[in-house]
């Protein structure tokens, strides 16, 4: 490859993006690729600090100050981790980005969501993934897996469902306004269906990556 390929995965709490992710990164390490694993927030040094600001600080933040947490992330973590890493040729594989701002800041926290996604791609430098896999999951069932997992909730985990309807309901208009970049896929199917429908799309990204 000379150049990198950057997908991201999206979708509320409790779809499966962590075993997706390591699934995924299992297949493209045996066939021979270089992956980052990273995540927004939380992707370095920097992002690590924001992550506990964001999701486990102790009483409320404003919503605006809370995208704008979200934008100073990622303007550092695309600029010191994802560039290098494409710029090598690597894969980079991470867990959220700019959706995951609009969807949860935009709808979520009820802000206009074309001021949270132009925030984004300013801290960005206008970049986007070749590929972002959104795992859909009906709310109720989220919160059935997160209950059942037995940890403390974040702040964001924690909202109520109305909130959490709200972000399915972007992420999916995200996905319709931009259908050539997002893989929709049914989160509620067995882990192992899952995976083999994203590395199909992967496989077929990755041959054409190669052939530009």
């Amino acid at each position: 490859m000379t150049s990198g390929l950057w997908i991201t995965l999206e979708g509320g709490d409790g779809s499966g993006k962590t075993t997706q992710a390591e699934l995924l990164t299992e297949r493209l390490r045996a066939d021979g690729r270089t992956v980052v694993r990273t995540r927004e927030p939380g992707g370095s040094e920097v992002g690590q600090l924001i992550r506990d600001i964001v999701l486990h600080h102790r009483g409320d933040i404003a919503p605006r100050a809370e995208a704008l947490l979200y934008a100073a992330d990622r303007a550092h973590h695309v600029a010191t981790v994802v560039r290098p890493a494409l710029a090598r040729g690597e894969v980079v594989l991470q867990d959220r980005y700019l959706d995951s701002s609009v969807a949860y800041q935009g709808a979520g926290r009820v802000l206009d969501a074309t001021e949270v996604r132009e925030l984004s791609l300013w801290a960005a430098e206008g970049a986007l993934p070749d590929l972002t896999v959104l795992l859909d999951l009906d709310p109720t069932t989220a919160r059935e897996r997160l209950d059942s997992a037995d940890k403390p909730f974040d702040r964001l985990e924690a909202e109520r469902e109305e909130f959490h309807a709200r972000v399915r309901g972007a992420y999916l208009a995200l996905a319709a306004a931009e259908p050539g970049r997002f893989l929709v896929v049914d989160a509620a199917q067995p882990p192992a269906t899952i995976a083999e429908r994203i590395h199909e799309r992967v496989a077929t990204l990755v041959q054409t990556h190669e052939l530009r």
